[in-house]
């Protein structure tokens, strides 16, 4: 038996998290949301052990609110903690640091990026510490994401997605600033992308697809077997399997959902 703690887990692959780990009745799945009027699929699973709890990673209040529930539950445990929870300003993916139409815009773009996807994780990552130290596994994964890194952004030419990729790169470091610390009391903090994954809700639009498809041919220029992205039920399945075999060896690591450096 497990407890298991993922921010940003209405829809998408935080909640596929939540759908794979349930399955086990034995399991403890906290469902970390913003709004709980958000949370219909979750509701929809009808499983006892999924505790839906309101807390935006940004609001540090609401963060110990959930802190507390799940430690009134577990009896102040926590084996693992998933940062899901991230934030990309899809409106202006497509642009570079130097297209944006002002300062103020592309200041207001890196500043939300790094609000949510860095200041929040570790935000959450030290409310839900205490209780960490007292599980089992004591992993924190953070969901980072490929274009992080930086081998792939200068191989594949990818200029844009700026200010979401260098939020995702500052937290690999946060990612392993955690595990310098904590690997000598047997903590696994890994930074893990997905994969390129399908998490939309909707048909893109024309500028959006056509966005996708260049993205989509520089990174055929280096994998010319990339077929397009794979469901969250496969990248979560793929997750899993790196999430569970790593050990305090890997700690700080920031790899693929392959677990490797194979981003697709």
């Amino acid at each position: 038996m497990s407890s298991y703690a993922i921010t940003g887990a209405a829809r998408g692959i935080g909640f596929e998290f939540v759908n794979q780990l349930s399955t086990d009745p034995e399991n403890t799945v906290f469902a970390l949301v913003r709004s709980k009027t958000t949370a219909d699929r979750l509701v929809a699973l009808g499983r006892p052990n999924v505790h839906i709890l309101e807390a935006d990673i940004t609001n540090t209040n609401g963060l110990k609110y959930a802190a507390a529930e799940v430690a009134r539950i577990t009896g102040s445990s926590l084996d693992y903690l998933i940062n899901n929870a991230g934030f990309v300003e899809s409106e202006r993916d497509g642009l570079t640091l130097e297209s944006y139409s002002s300062e103020e815009l592309l200041t207001k773009d890196l500043l939300d990026s790094f609000k949510v996807n860095v200041v929040g994780v570790i935000h959450t990552i030290n409310i839900f510490l205490p209780l960490l130290k007292n599980g089992k596994a004591k992993k924190v994964v953070t969901i980072s994401s490929g274009v992080g890194d930086l081998d792939l952004t200068i191989g594949f030419e990818i200029a844009t997605f700026a200010p979401y990729s260098i939020s995702k790169a500052a937290v690999n470091m946060a990612n392993a600033k955690y595990a310098a610390q904590y690997k000598s009391e047997g903590f696994v903090f890994l930074a893990i992308s997905p994969g390129v994954v399908d998490t939309s809700t909707r048909p893109p639009t024309a500028d959006e697809l056509e966005r996708f498809n260049v993205m989509i041919g520089k990174l055929r220029k280096v994998y010319p077997d990339f077929t397009g992205p794979i469901t969250p039920e496969t990248s979560v399945r793929m997750q899993l399997e790196v999430i569970n075999r790593t050990t305090v060896d890997d700690t700080g690591a920031f790899i693929s959902h392959k677990g490797n450096k194979e981003w697709l």
